[in-house]
């Protein structure tokens, strides 16, 4: 007999974690107690409910986290300018340790043995969400059916639920979904099909969120950010939610054709894999971000900030949000936006994301002295005289002993 008498399962509502349901009911004998959360997937969340009754479940969360998502996971990775392999903007990494934390509260407050998740044994999902319950609860039990099933195929998914009355749109069973998707407010991800063929451009009508570059209007969109401590807190001076920021953003960005990316990127468990994205609002962020910190940032804070940036992003990436280096790189990170605060303004045309405008009260750049007029004695150029011999001394010894740079 099965030690586990409750679990909670990360629940979608879609093919596979209905699937799960049932499976776990009957491999396991035990309480599935379901999690739906609304992440800003841009779906209806809500039906998620009448499925889960449908198969039992008596035990039901459904939560708009919408607001702690942007505010707790995206805001804080994008005060790093977080890139992986120097052009994923980690949409569906972030994502992970809001809902592995979630997981193990909900197992806490329902006195349940063990966790679940639909992810695969091939992707770095599994990774992440065990990572974090294990981080949060050292002693969880975590159910990965798709390492322990034999439902191997979207066919035998189908005979498993039509075999047990499980309800899915049956209609559609003879369609197989081209890609395996995964959004949230940050991004949406496409995975499979051609895209399995590196050298196969992606098909037009895949984009659910941007219109292609080339059918973007003939005239550019110009918003106004304001930032405080490295967030932005208002577009074009109206002020805003977290969660707000990024869907005005996503919805200004898609429509002038930002964000589209399509790269091969080298996952955690070995693997590469070839993934197009969708990230219009995160790719504005970046760039703005990126403008205000070059007038707020002193030089050298600036450069080593920019040197823990891939650490961070690999942190993320790998799954270890709840690891003590990611707690105390964000505290180095944080530090530094203390004067991030300001104004950007950005001009969006065609798939471009260009900075034309920045302002702040804290800004470092002093006219006076970066004038090429007349600065009225505010710099001496003569200084630069000794602080170029300084500097090349050492590169004169060098040369002065014969060793010259081939």
């Amino acid at each position: 007999m099965s030690d586990v008498k409750k679990v909670v399962l990360a629940y979608s509502g879609g093919l596979d974690t209905s699937v799960i349901v049932k499976w776990l009911q009957e491999t396991y004998n035990c309480e599935v107690v379901t999690f739906t959360a609304d992440i800003g997937q841009g779906e209806e969340v809500e039906p998620a409910r009448a499925k889960a009754q449908a198969l039992g479940v008596k035990e039901i969360y459904i939560e708009d986290l919408r607001e702690e998502f942007v505010r707790d996971y995206v805001f804080p990775m994008f005060r790093a300018n977080t890139i992986y392999e120097g052009e994923y903007l980690l949409g569906t990494s972030i994502a992970r340790p809001l809902i592995a934390k979630r997981l193990i509260e909900i197992a806490n407050e329902t006195g349940a043995d063990a966790i679940s998740h639909g992810a695969t044994g091939k992707g770095n999902d599994q990774v992440r969400f065990e990572l974090g319950g294990y981080a949060l609860k050292p002693g969880v039990k975590v159910i990965a059916p798709w390492r322990e099933w034999d439902l191997t195929s979207r066919e035998k998914l189908m005979a498993y639920c039509e075999e047990r009355n499980i309800p899915v749109d049956f209609s559609n069973k003879k369609k197989k979904s081209p890609y395996s998707m995964d959004a949230n407010l940050l991004h949406i991800s496409y995975e499979g099909g051609i895209l399995e063929d590196p050298w196969a451009e992606a098909e037009e009508d895949m984009w659910r969120w941007s219109v292609s570059p080339e059918a973007a209007p003939e005239q550019p969109t110009y918003v106004e950010l304001t930032f405080e401590k490295g967030d932005i807190v208002a577009i074009d001076g109206e002020a805003h939610k977290p969660h707000e920021v990024l869907e005005k953003l996503n919805k200004l960005g898609g429509d002038n054709g930002i964000g589209r990316l399509d790269i091969v990127e080298n996952r955690y468990v070995g693997m590469k894999s070839r993934g197009c994205y969708e990230t219009p609002g995160g790719t504005i962020m970046l760039r703005a971000h990126r403008a205000i910190e070059s007038l707020t940032l002193d030089r050298e804070e600036a450069h080593l900030k920019d040197q823990l940036m891939p650490k961070y992003a690999e942190v993320i990436y790998n799954g270890y949000w709840w690891s003590p280096e990611r707690r105390m790189l964000q505290a180095a990170i944080d530090e530094t936006q203390k004067n991030v605060c300001g104004v950007v303004r950005m001009k969006l045309y065609k798939g471009n994301a260009i900075v034309v405008g920045r302002k702040s009260e804290q800004s470092l750049f002093d006219e006076s002295i970066a004038t090429f007029e007349d600065d009225a004695g505010a710099y001496n150029q003569k200084d630069a005289e000794g602080f170029i011999k300084l500097n090349a001394l050492r590169l004169r010894i060098a040369a002065g002993k014969g060793r010259q740079q081939s």
